[in-house]
């Protein structure tokens, strides 16, 4: 009601403003209006421009001009570029001005009507006209025309297209609601700054008049009188010209003060001094006489008036013991922020406890000892014992010395501080070491040389974070330091409760990070396993967050090959580790059934697939919809996974979202083979590609995750530039050597990412121990191969295996005659072990099977699994291998297989299966 009153201050105020906005407001939308308007018509002739020399300048419209019958050929293009442009009309017309187009057909051969001549002339003009746009219909327009130049730059046409003033005023009508949205808003923005405007006005002047305030005066004056705080106001001079009654009381001022200099009061020199120097003071103390006065002094020009400065007084004797408590009690406030920001800082038990004990040296304490108990200082949950470690210490040497060192173990008697504490849950204070008994029968002769080193008072306090006591803080004063008193117990237990929450963290962090640690070390590989066909080094490193997903594996396969593989779960922790042995057994399984690395991993990606449906369930909630806790996913795993064949020097290769491999060639060059690129695993749906690399004799195959080559430093171009300078240039170097540069180049100082890397240095099976023979489909032949075998194992001084050898190539080149398809090949490699391969056509994989005892066959596979230490079929493109593996050491010391006929019969009676 005071804003709608004209005969206050804040009335008028708001009423003129709001006309002035009012004004300003609807001048400003007109201007706009017109704005808009100019701009429309000025955008009209743009388009209007446009679209004629389009058409003008389209292909074919100077022959379509110059043909027998141009309005057949143009019509269709001009309305099709009209219908496109959103152009009302388009006009194909002559240099005489006779329309040739028009969207009314009727209009054809009738005169343009509007201005041509500028355009004959070969310049575009633009004007306002009215003439037909439509079947029967005539409207305003503004047009455009554009010349249509031959060749020779001669104008051979004219193109005519605009827009109808209707059209131009739609597009401003389109724009009025935004234009008058932002009048309107503008207008209430400005109106409600006003109402605020005035109505601080009114709460200043409390809608008073002069009469009213003329009382107000009074008022103050009087108040200012009667206020318990001395006010002077003194002239650039140094005149006095207002002192109430406070500060003539404070300062023992005459009754004729107005109008006096300060140096005629008779004050003391320093308060003269301060008073007339008119520069600006706040809360300094200065005696006058038996008080302590706090002066305040600021200059009055910003407020009006002539040049001078405005004194107060303010009597602080009483308050200057309240004053020293408070200041102490500021610093505790502080220190308690900083011990905020600075305890905590990492999830280490050990480093959380010393920024508990630096935190509060020398500010609170002169020497800080903290005890966890011995669980805790473990990263275990608390309890089971009553030893405790010292964890940390700080302080003077001195005192330092005389305590249990760090890392020491103790326990506690009852008689002292640190067990009172511990039973109560309670801070114990003992102001006076020197006096008290109690703490001395933990070690008299240590507490002996405590005190000789100056130590004389304690307070200890339980570390107690959720309910559980983690250990004690003991905070130590020495030598000058004051005795620590009743209050001092408050801060040191909220301390120590801030910092106990800080270690009981560090705590739970330690033992899952263990706990992973544990996991994900027992789910790696525990060595390289016995091969010859590679020489293997490799390193792994985990991240500083905590463990992840990265593994790898070298896996021996049939046929002197070796599997390599490297892979990633995205993501750290348990579930990451846990996903990760999951991954790891089923690549071991699919790579014991011989897969091709493509099928390996699209069946890897099924069983991602299936991994990531069956969290989806068991997390969602009993009625089938999300449950509110967070669902880790195993999709984001990669994975790259490679076959060498050390008899070939071939090594197949595929990747699942993985960084592909780099090859460093004897000579020391390095390659990165383009091994085609594949989405990650668990996506499904998507195939793999395979790349065939030939490696020779001496290569490094290079494997690694991407947290070696990319960090928050590097990107992953960077990573794999600076992996390849490391590798390149060294010709010859042993695969540990490579594993030991690389990691010492492009190991990141704090690894945010687990680091997987693997080189393999390729070998050769040397020709001399294979031998291979071609097997015509005629049970004759088994003779001649199996005798040609057995020649080929004595030269390699294999006799003694060369029974056995027979026996499983009798089986199994007879069962490849009869049951495979041809071409046929037999296969020996003398490697770790003896190989011995059989190549058919066929596809049909052979499996043991119990034999009846009246079946004539069934019973070779079961002689060849007795006799062999491994066998097994693998597919290739055209066929498929039957293998067997035979161990050669110990081979002499071997008896052979009793093969009488009873042994035979044995073999296969009832019992054996």
């Amino acid at each position: 009601m005071t804003l709608l009153d004209v005969r206050s201050a804040a009335g008028q105020v708001f009423v003129l403003q709001v006309v002035v906005v009012v004004l300003l407001v609807s001048a400003a939308v007109a201007a706009v209006v017109l704005e808009a308007r100019f701009e429309s018509r000025q955008e009209a002739g743009r388009q209007s421009v446009t679209a004629a020399q389009v058409l003008a300048n389209s292909p074919g419209i100077v022959e379509a001009l110059e043909s027998p019958d141009p309005s057949a050929v143009l019509q269709p293009r001009a309305e099709a570029a009209r219908e496109n442009t959103g152009i009302d009309f388009i006009v194909v017309m002559d240099t005489t001005g006779t329309r040739i187009t028009h969207p009314d057909p009727d209009r054809i051969g009738k005169k343009f009507i509007g201005t041509i001549e500028p355009s004959v002339e070969g310049r575009v003009t633009i004007e306002s006209a009215r003439g037909p746009v439509g079947p029967g219909q005539q409207a305003d327009v503004i047009q455009a025309v554009v010349p249509v130049f031959d060749e020779d730059g001669e104008v051979v046409g004219l193109v005519s297209a605009g827009l109808t003033v209707q059209s131009v005023a739609g597009l401003v009508e389109r724009q009025l609601p935004l234009i008058f949205g932002a009048g309107v808003v503008g207008l209430a923005l400005a109106t409600a700054g006003t109402w605020l405007v005035a109505r601080r006005l009114a709460r200043q002047t409390h809608g008073l008049g002069p009469v009213e305030m003329t009382r107000m005066y009074e008022h103050h004056n009087a108040v200012l009188h009667a206020v318990r705080e001395g006010v002077l106001i003194t002239t650039a001079e140094g005149r006095v010209l207002l002192a109430n009654d406070e500060a003539r009381r404070l300062l023992a001022l005459p009754n004729d003060t107005e109008r006096r200099r300060v140096e005629e009061l008779g004050l003391d020199p320093v308060m003269i001094m301060l008073l007339s120097s008119g520069e600006p003071v706040t809360d300094e103390v200065h005696q006058a006489g038996d008080r302590l006065l706090a002066v305040n002094i600021r200059p009055t020009a910003p407020y009006g008036g002539p040049a001078g400065s405005v004194v107060t007084l303010r009597d602080t004797t009483e308050l200057a013991a309240v004053t020293g408590r408070a200041e102490v009690a500021w610093e505790r406030l502080a220190l308690l922020y900083e011990a905020g920001g600075r305890v905590g800082t990492t999830l280490d038990v050990a480093r959380t406890a010393e920024e508990l004990a630096e935190v509060a040296v020398p500010r609170f304490a002169d020497v800080v000892t903290v005890e966890l108990l011995e669980p805790v200082a473990r990263g275990e949950e608390p309890g089971g014992t009553a030893n405790m470690r010292r964890t940390a210490i700080s302080g003077g040497r001195r005192e330092r010395d005389a305590l249990y060192p760090l890392g020491e173990l103790i326990t506690f008697v009852p008689t002292t501080p640190q067990a009172r504490a511990l039973r109560t849950g309670r801070a114990v204070i003992e102001a006076d070491l020197r006096t008290a008994q109690g703490w001395q029968q933990q070690a008299p002769e240590r507490a002996r040389r405590v005190l000789e080193s100056g130590v004389h008072s304690l307070v200890t306090v339980p570390l107690r974070a959720r309910g559980v006591v983690l250990g004690l803080a003991d905070f130590w004063r020495s030598e000058d330091a004051p005795a620590f008193e009743q209050d001092d117990l408050f801060f040191a237990e909220e301390l120590a409760a801030r910092a106990a929450v800080a270690i009981d963290n560090a705590r739970r962090f330690t033992r899952e990070h263990t706990m992973a640690v544990t996991l994900q070390r027992s789910l790696l590989p525990r060595g390289v396993p016995d091969q010859d066909a590679l020489d293997v080094a490799w390193r792994y490193l985990p991240a500083e967050a905590g463990v992840g997903g990265d593994w790898f594996d070298i896996i021996p396969l049939s046929g002197a090959r070796v599997a390599l593989v490297v892979g990633d779960v995205v993501g750290h922790g348990l579930h990451a580790a846990a996903t990760m042995g999951r991954l790891r057994t089923a690549v071991h399984n699919f790579s014991a059934l011989d897969l091709p690395v493509d099928d390996l991993l699209g069946r890897l990606d099924d069983l991602v697939t299936r991994i990531d449906d069956e969290e989806n369930v068991e997390n969602a909630a009993p009625d089938g919809t999300a449950a509110d806790h967070e669902v880790e996913a195993v999709t984001g795993a990669t994975c790259l996974y490679a076959i060498y064949d050390s008899v070939t020097g071939r090594c197949t290769v595929a990747r699942a979202g993985h960084p592909g491999p780099a090859v460093v060639r004897p000579d020391g060059t390095v390659v990165h083979p383009r091994v085609p690129a594949s989405l990650p695993l668990g996506l499904g749906g998507h195939p793999f590609e395979t790349a065939e690399l030939h490696l020779p004799e001496g290569s490094q195959l290079v494997l690694y995750s991407d947290g070696l080559v990319e960090n928050r430093e590097r990107d992953i171009g960077a990573g794999i530039e600076r992996l390849e300078q490391v590798l390149a240039g060294v010709p010859g170097r042993a695969p540990e050597d490579t594993c030991q540069a690389v990691i010492d180049a492009l190991l990141p100082e704090h690894p945010s990412d687990d680091i997987a890397l693997l080189v393999a240095g390729t070998r050769l099976l040397a020709p001399a121990r294979v031998a291979e023979w071609e097997v015509p489909p005629d049970p004759a032949a088994v003779a001649r191969v199996r005798g040609e075998c057995g020649e080929q194992l004595r030269s390699w001084g294999l006799d003694e295996a060369g029974f056995v050898t027979e026996l499983i190539l009798s089986e199994l080149i007879t069962n490849a005659i009869r049951y495979g398809a041809p071409p046929i090949r037999v296969r020996l490699l003398h490697d770790r072990s003896l190989i011995c391969e059989v190549f058919d056509g066929s596809s049909t994989s052979p499996h043991l099977r119990r034999a009846k005892t009246t079946d004539e066959g069934g019973r070779g596979l079961f002689l060849v699994a007795q006799f062999a230490m491994r066998w097994g079929t693998r597919y290739i493109p055209g066929g498929k291998v039957i293998w067997t593996e035979q161990s050669l050491r110990g081979a002499a010391d071997t008896p052979l297989p009793d093969l009488s006929d009873d042994a035979l019969l044995d073999q296969f009676d009832d019992n054996s299966f």
